[in-house]
């Protein structure tokens, strides 16, 4: 009887785990809707899209070491458009990411079921809390450390980007894609100037791993594909979900894509204005 018991059981938890994460899927698939309509809200209200992050620093071409906060980005500026209205007006806006208790907010519509929650995490090379998240928006084809104010997504440092600006079509652009925290850390605060972000979930992650600047917290691009299982990039769009990262486009919908996608698709999906046609994917 123990062993019928046990082989039903050994029946039982496939299925249940394939359930639970159809369950996650489809609660991070609502959270990225959601979040694509407070994009748009935002834009109705403002003329534009928010900012990638705000930065003192307002020299275009300079990377990101030159960044002096405060930081604060996308994700907390559509706050109020998702009756997280409490949230936004505890945020001192001339004072840096992690430095006030609000940074540790956890908010669960920046959160995918799938991932491990942490909940909270200091960031690397510095003392600022911040809560987790796990969605960063689209900076673009380039590295993200190197081109935070130039790179060809729609959020970049001081960024006011309109859906005109966007003539690759809101369709044919990504937004916003998911992050895993085992491979790099996240937040929906925003960037924290002076500090480092690691790919965690490389072998050495403190000693040979790449760096990054912190506008990776809140921020990813093409430096590899989609949930590349061979390279560890702290920038790249990671996720726990089977086949695929799970991405807002600027239409608001959501699509799975996976590391198999085209490399040139991907670059094209990548840009809000290269004037490319997006290939099947």
């Amino acid at each position: 009887m123990i062993a019928i018991i046990a082989i039903l059981i050994g029946l039982l938890l496939p299925a249940v785990q394939k359930v639970r994460e159809a369950a996650a899927r489809t609660k991070c698939n609502n959270n990225l809707k959601q979040i694509g309509l407070a994009l748009h809200n935002y834009h109705d209200t403002n003329g534009n899209f928010p900012a990638g992050y705000v930065d003192a620093n307002t020299n275009v071409n300079s990377d990101a070491s030159a960044d002096q906060g405060p930081g604060w980005g996308w994700a907390a500026m559509l706050l109020p458009n998702l009756e997280q209205a409490n949230v936004y007006t505890q945020i001192n806006q001339t004072q840096g990411v992690g430095t006030q208790a609000v940074s540790q907010q956890v908010l669960s519509v920046f959160l995918c079921p799938s991932d491990q929650l942490l909940p909270t995490f200091t960031v690397y090379k510095t003392s600022a809390v911040v809560a987790q998240g796990n969605y960063t928006a689209v900076n673009g084809v380039l590295e993200t450390s190197s081109y935070p104010g130039s790179n060809t997504g729609v959020f970049l440092r001081n960024s006011k980007y309109r859906v005109a600006d966007v003539t690759d079509g809101l369709s044919n652009t990504l937004f916003i894609g998911e992050r895993n925290s085992g491979h790099a850390k996240a937040t929906w605060a925003g960037s924290v100037a002076g500090g480092l972000v690691t790919a965690d979930q490389s072998s050495d992650p403190i000693g040979n791993a790449e760096y990054a600047q912190t506008l990776v917290l809140s921020h990813g691009s093409r430096t590899h594909l989609p949930n590349d299982p061979l390279l560890w990039d702290a920038d790249v769009f990671y996720s726990k979900h089977i086949g695929g990262v799970n991405f807002l486009l600027g239409d608001g919908s959501v699509r799975s894509i996976s590391s198999s996608i085209d490399g040139i698709t991907y670059e094209n999906l990548l840009s809000r204005a290269d004037g490319n046609v997006v290939g099947n994917y």
